[in-house]
């Protein structure tokens, strides 16, 4: 009996998922990474980083974990594009599966902890101006890190499909 044909998805679309994983990731850490406010109160001024709050601190080391697997994984998969052959043979397509998975859920739970926070600290009715243009930052830079968990997410299913069959 032959084998079921292969579901495997081209590596070009591959490669284009990865690509767009790195752009959302990339985006995402520049906009956290720099955004900063300082609120005048009537005798100080204060200037809040982001890195006042553990889950933002936490959603950028998700997105500069997930962006450095994910320049891996673009390096292999042009490696693939170029030359028809995987590196590493089936070997590496456990590794593509279980870190795909793994990182995806980084990604996932990065964006749920920058949403959370956001809406904690937007709950209060005194927010001005100055501290809402700060949450909004935020919140753009956790809805491009949740973009390229969906990213990475589709990419998790396209190396699941990867995987050796087994015949029996």
């Amino acid at each position: 009996m032959a084998p079921p044909p292969s579901m495997a998805v081209s590596p070009l679309v591959a490669l284009i998922i990865r690509i767009i994983t790195f752009i959302c990731l990339f985006i995402s850490i520049i906009v956290i990474a720099t955004n900063k406010v300082t609120v005048v109160s009537r005798k100080t001024q204060t200037e809040v980083l982001f890195s006042s709050f553990y889950a933002y601190r936490y959603m950028l080391a998700s997105g500069v974990i997930g962006m450095a697997y994910t320049i891996l994984q673009t390096a292999l998969t042009i490696f693939t594009v170029s030359t028809g052959n995987r590196l590493g043979g089936d070997g590496f397509a456990f590794l593509d599966f279980f870190g795909d998975k793994v990182i995806s859920y980084l990604l996932a739970t990065g964006a749920a902890a920058g949403f959370g926070l956001t809406v904690d600290l937007g709950r209060d009715e005194v927010v001005d101006s100055v501290i809402g243009s700060f949450l909004q930052k935020a919140n753009v830079s956790t809805s491009l890190l949740f973009i390229g968990f969906l990213f990475s997410a589709i990419s998790s299913v396209f190396s699941s499909l990867s995987l050796p069959k087994r015949v029996d």
